[in-house]
């Protein structure tokens, strides 16, 4: 519970805290790693898919609000998508535990090109209607619910042995290239013809189906006839009863949810910054490339003291980097603050998803990425709903300032209520 300290479950023989009872192993370095086949074809697939959902995004936010005109239907699209996530968490957390984690993820993949080959073909003949647009969104957000947390438990299983940290920062690396490329990608696609962008979707995902299928790495399966409720709440009780996993995941919603500054971008770019559509592409811009420098030094160097005290720094520099972006009237400052953001949220993110990986068993892995899958989606969700609002009550100005003062206050608590996290001394 918070507050506590006792010892959690991670500093008893698993790797994590002042002290293991595990020998000490060589991390592969960064190159070996991609010569591991395993972790390249899981690579690949989830990059090839992280693309895809770009992609998506792009065109069928176009499309919906070129048919309708409404900023309303635009912002319906987020929430049809995000509904499966909510609806189906203990079922798609319990379903990667007890089948076979690269198939679940294979199976929701030709789930997907199914469903971009049916936007395809019906945006080519020009039969499409907006409802079929809002049923085939909630179907790639049904996959997606099922796909995330079994991609996050399969990580652990492909990564060589003491090569978690960095197997997590070049799969992030990929992400953010994926997040930079992926909606250009969609856009040139979808000015050329609007049925293309979805026939590249479909393609890249029965690729990413195929190289998930070429993975040698395995679970155990565990087998049951039935899922029972205890089952299906293992994760959210495995959580709660962790004090590192709970400050971990709540920490990362908090900061989130008060950080939320890039949902203010539009208006820093014509109002504030005044740099016009270009302008606000390159702060868009701005995270991702901070974030894949810091990618491209941590694929190389581990962090391998005091991680978790890293980790609350890290989300410190991310809320003091959000307020001089949101007092900044200079284009180049702004950049700036924005790239440092995008590299201590990095390092934060590294940190997190390494320590909850290996602080849970991994017949549990999948309930307990479910839950936190479901905190990175509500954070993302509700930030951005948290920031509109700030804004259009106090100016955007004062809403990134207080959201950015709110991180770090988040941020100084958290040190306090969870001090087994605070005292994590290493990863691997």
């Amino acid at each position: 519970m918070p507050g506590s300290h006792s010892t959690p479950a991670i500093d008893k023989g698993r790797g994590l805290g002042h002290r293991s009872a595990m020998p000490a192993v060589t991390p592969a370095r960064a190159d070996a790693l991609l010569k591991d086949r395993s972790f390249l074809f899981f690579l690949l697939s989830r990059s090839l898919s992280r693309f895809a959902s770009q992609i998506s995004a792009v065109a069928i936010g176009w499309q919906i609000y070129d048919m309708t005109g409404s900023a309303f239907d635009l912002g319906m699209v987020g929430f049809v998508q995000f509904l499966p996530t909510a609806i189906l968490l203990f079922v798609a957390g319990h379903a990667a535990d007890r089948f076979e984690r690269k198939r679940v993820v294979q199976l929701c993949q030709l789930v997907e090109v199914l469903t971009a080959l049916f936007l395809a073909v019906s945006t080519y003949a020009g039969t499409l209607t907006e409802i079929q647009i809002f049923i085939a969104t909630f179907v790639l957000g049904i996959a997606g619910a099922f796909e995330s947390p079994a991609l996050a438990a399969l990580l652990p299983l492909v990564a060589p042995q003491g090569s978690l940290q960095r197997a997590t920062a070049i799969s992030s690396g990929a992400a953010q290239v994926a997040t930079i490329t992926g909606p250009a990608i969609g856009g040139l696609a979808f000015a050329i013809a609007p049925s293309l962008p979805y026939a590249i979707m479909a393609a890249f995902l029965a690729f990413a189906a195929l190289f998930m299928g070429a993975i040698s790495a395995t679970q155990p399966v565990v087998v049951r006839d039935t899922a029972t409720p205890d089952d299906l709440f293992a994760g959210v009780r495995f959580v709660r009863n962790n004090p590192s996993i709970l400050g971990t995941i709540s920490l990362d919603l908090f900061a989130v949810l008060l950080g939320g500054a890039t949902a203010l971008l539009p208006i820093y770019a014509r109002d504030i910054l005044q740099t016009g559509p270009l302008g606000l592409g390159i702060l868009r811009a701005a995270p991702a490339v901070g974030a894949l420098l810091m990618t491209a030094y941590l694929a190389r160097h581990n962090i391998e003291r005091r991680v978790g005290m890293r980790m609350f720094q890290a989300v410190i520099v991310f809320g003091a980097a959000t307020v001089v972006f949101g007092l900044s009237h200079w284009m180049w400052l702004s950049v700036l603050s924005l790239a440092i953001l995008g590299a201590a949220d990095t390092i934060s993110v590294v940190i997190r998803f390494s320590l909850v990986q290996l602080a849970t068993p991994d017949e549990m892995r999948g309930r307990v990425g479910a839950v936190n899958f479901l905190f990175i989606n509500a954070s993302n969700q509700l930030g951005q709903f948290e920031s509109g609002i700030t804004a259009a009550l106090f100016g955007a100005v004062p809403a990134a300032v207080l959201g950015g003062v709110g991180t770090i206050a988040i941020a100084l608590l958290w040190m306090k209520l969870f001090p087994t996290l605070r005292n994590v001394e290493r990863l691997e």
